[in-house]
Parts: C-alpha cells; sequence; structure tokens
C-alpha cells in the first residue's frame, strides 16, 4: 500500500468491471433503470485506476463474487489484479457457501496464498441470512485467518428476497455469538439503517461500509452518527463499478466531517479493520 501522504481514500467495496460481471443475469434490472446497453461494455482495470486517481482513491478492496451457480469473478481473477498493481488493491475473497468444507480450504488458500485481506458473502444470493448453519465454519475460519467478514445489509436491487439482508435479527445474533469475529456490514442497511447504527453501537467488532449509496443519499441519522459516536465505525465503499468513484469521494464534502471524522472515514478505519499496512 503506498505512503500515508499519497492516499486520500481507501475504498472498501469495489469489484472489477468485467463483462461478464457486468452482463449477470442477477443484475438485469439494474442495468435496466439505469438504462444501460445490452451487453455492457467491460471497463479495463487500467480505466478503473484512472477513475480512482480522478477521484482521489489511492486504494481499494477488490472483491470477487461467487454464487450458487458458480464463481461470478474468481478469486484468481482478483489475484492477478493484486499482483499487477499491489499498492492499489488488496483482494476480497468469495467462496461456495453451499460447501462448508470447500469454502474453508478455499478462503484458507485466498488469504494464505493470495494474501487476501477479508471474505465477502452476498446473502440475496444464496437466500440464506448470515445466521444460517453455512455461514458457522466460514466465521471461525476468518477469526483463525484474522479477517473480517464482509457482507451485504438491506434490500436488495436485484429482485431478490431482502430479508437476508436486515441486521436484526441476523447480525446482531452472529455478533453474539462470535465476538471475535470483525464484522462489515455493507450498504448502510437501509431501509433498515437504524437497526445496523443499533447492531454497531452495540458491538465493539462490527462495521458498516456505504458501499451502493453516494453520501448525498445518507439517511440524515446515518449522515449524525458518522459525525459523531460513529466516527470510528464506518467506512467509506462505493460499490463501484455501478457508483461513480468521483461522485462519491466529492460529495463527502457535504456531510459537514471535521477533518479528524473525514480522515477516519475515508481511510483510517479501513486500514486499521482490514490491516493495511504502508
Amino acid at each position: 500500500m503506498t505512503s500515508t501522504k499519497e492516499v486520500t481514500a481507501v475504498d472498501a467495496w469495489m469489484q472489477p468491471g468485467t463483462e461478464f460481471f457486468l452482463n449477470a443475469p442477477m443484475f438485469e434490472s439494474l442495468r435496466r433503470w439505469a438504462h444501460l446497453p445490452s451487453p455492457v461494455p467491460p471497463v479495463p482495470i487500467e480505466t478503473t485506476i484512472e477513475q480512482m486517481d480522478e477521484a482521489g482513491v489511492g486504494f481499494a478492496l477488490l472483491s470477487a463474487w461467487w454464487g450458487p451457480a458458480g464463481p461470478i469473478v474468481t478469486n484468481d481473477e482478483i489475484a492477478e489484479i493484486v499482483t499487477r498493481w499491489p499498492h492499489r488493491f488488496a483482494g476480497v475473497a468469495a467462496v461456495d457457501l453451499l460447501r462448508p468444507a470447500a469454502a474453508v480450504r478455499e478462503l484458507r488458500r485466498a488469504v494464505r496464498d493470495l494474501g487476501f485481506k477479508a471474505l465477502r458473502v452476498v446473502p440475496w444470493l444464496w437466500g440464506l441470512p448470515p445466521n444460517d448453519r453455512h455461514y458457522y465454519p466460514l466465521y471461525v475460519e476468518c477469526i483463525d485467518l484474522g479477517i473480517p467478514f464482509c457482507y451485504q445489509t438491506g434490500h436488495t436491487g436485484p429482485l431478490a428476497v431482502s430479508d437476508t439482508g436486515r441486521p436484526i435479527p441476523y447480525i446482531d445474533e452472529v455478533a453474539l455469538t462470535f465476538p471475535e469475529l470483525v464484522i462489515v456490514g455493507g450498504h448502510i442497511g437501509y431501509p433498515w439503517t437504524e437497526e445496523m447504527i443499533a447492531v454497531a453501537r452495540k458491538y465493539p467488532n462490527v462495521y458498516i461500509d456505504t458501499s451502493a449509496y453516494v453520501p448525498s443519499r445518507y439517511p440524515e441519522g446515518f449522515t449524525r452518527y458518522l459525525r459523531g459516536s460513529g466516527q470510528d465505525k464506518v467506512l467509506l465503499g462505493t460499490n463501484y463499478p455501478m457508483i461513480p468513484l468521483k461522485r462519491c469521494v466529492d460529495e463527502v464534502d457535504g456531510l459537514g466531517l471535521d477533518d479528524g471524522a473525514r480522515r477516519k472515514f475515508l481511510r483510517d478505519n479501513a486500514v486499521r479493520v482490514f490491516k493495511l499496512t504502508d
């Protein structure tokens, strides 16, 4: 990772804009709402880095994706990008939730051999909330490996059931059962944002990233939390390429953060939670 002086922001949730990912059937409703062409052209990683530079994003956690039909963005694809640009990206692993033993082995490989910094599971893909038994071996492995468990909280943009993204009771139960597990809930929990805030307040190991929402769309209660008692608990995330990087960073100026809270939100919280080093 580049030095502190060179890093303006760390993005806690990005994924590469591969053609297969952008045109996945599960995102059909999102493409329709956004009036995107069909097929959506891929975004070369070089273009992503140019957009990061323009936005002032120095480093990003780049996520693999896995669903019931198989990998969507593989761990090895992410590892190849990280190997080429180690000062701009770190990997976030994805695994086959329905095959817990194989999933644990793959997570172990991703962290120990590929150097990944976290695991991400998107619950609505599987139709299984985070307190389901399929997750539990992965939670133990995350604790043993010393990495965060990241997931999507809140409703689903794609046409899938949203209940799996409720912070209460699901993450409330997981955090209670696994007090050593570091949990990062993405997408601010909307429309259950107050639930997400309540869980983050309750447990020292639970954090929130802002992916999928530009700052001008944060609920007022969330912005107050970010300015006050939650300034150590919230990480900048974009969900790029779904959300423009520059707009996300530019709109941070409108949140009313003091210099300390701004630095924590943009960079320091992610460095601490994901154990990134200069």
